[in-house]
């Protein structure tokens, strides 16, 4: 088995599990041991499932406006725990190729693996999301037919994405590329670097 298929093989189950009560204070049952990837690659896609809804619940014109307020707070805490988390499987990552001969021509990706596969786990959700809509019986026949197609094109990106993904981890192994894992650095968390916070 790939690593992309191992990483879109959890992304469905975490998905599927999610949507057994379909809410957003369901807890996580993560089935793997705290120290796998595996257990990683389903927490990434279990906070992004959960996002996923935050975001469509905050977009309801009739909300609460205190309740929109708690509501923004909790995506700004889940996009941390979602950076944090990529960060944790660069890690991964760099630990396992840090015996790899790194060759004298060896480029620098674009983006880490881990970045490469949030986009991944990203799009496991708007596939399943997507699939939802192509398959909707109160939906008329037009609204299927044009979500249907959105919906192959999302699946041909995850297979090319799914493919990239791989390529990328065996130019890391054979040492044609290196990766490089950079903190996110994101001021507006930070009270000393957020103006709005410093100057009260």
């Amino acid at each position: 088995m790939t690593f992309s298929e191992l990483c879109n093989n959890i992304f469905n189950q975490a998905i599927r599990d999610y949507h057994i009560k379909d809410n957003i204070e369901t807890p996580i049952n993560n089935p793997y041991e705290r120290e796998e990837i595996e257990n990683r690659l389903y927490l990434k896609c279990w906070i992004d499932t959960v996002q996923w809804h935050f975001e469509d619940i905050i977009r309801d014109p009739h909300i609460d406006p205190v309740e929109a307020l708690s509501l923004k707070r909790r995506i700004d805490r889940s996009n941390q725990d979602r950076t944090d988390l990529v960060e944790q499987i660069d890690s991964y990552f760099r630990l396992k190729y840090s015996d790899v001969q790194i060759l004298p021509d060896a480029r620098l990706n674009t983006e880490s693996p881990a970045w490469a596969v949030d986009r991944l786990s990203i799009l496991a959700l708007k596939i399943y999301h997507m699939r939802e809509q192509a398959e909707r019986t109160d939906a008329t026949p037009e609204h299927r037919e044009k979500c249907g197609a959105k919906l192959q094109v999302l699946l041909e990106q995850q297979k090319d994405l799914s493919l990239a993904i791989d390529q990328l981890l065996d130019d890391i192994q054979a040492g044609r590329k290196y990766m490089k894992v950079y903190r996110q650095m994101k001021m507006y968390n930070d009270p000393s670097t957020n103006p709005v916070l410093y100057k009260k």
